[in-house]
């Protein structure tokens, strides 16, 4: 599946090096083709401050659907 700049995605696996889990929600920032298709995804806590941000792979995300 192909994201947008500012799509909603849901992480599909656990990555405890960045404190983030199955499930967490996260927004794209950046779109990258070359050399691969990758998103740079933020994740942020309650209030608003950026808990992580992070380059991966279409498959280990999925849309997320409110």
């Amino acid at each position: 599946m192909r994201f947008c700049e500012n799509d909603t995605v849901m992480l599909l696996n656990d990555f405890p090096e960045y404190g983030l889990k199955k499930g967490d929600v996260g927004a794209v920032i950046m779109v990258f083709t070359d050399p691969n298709e990758a998103y740079e995804i933020e994740f942020v806590d309650n209030e608003g401050r950026t808990k992580a941000q992070i380059v991966l792979p279409p498959h280990q995300l999925d849309i997320f659907k409110n």
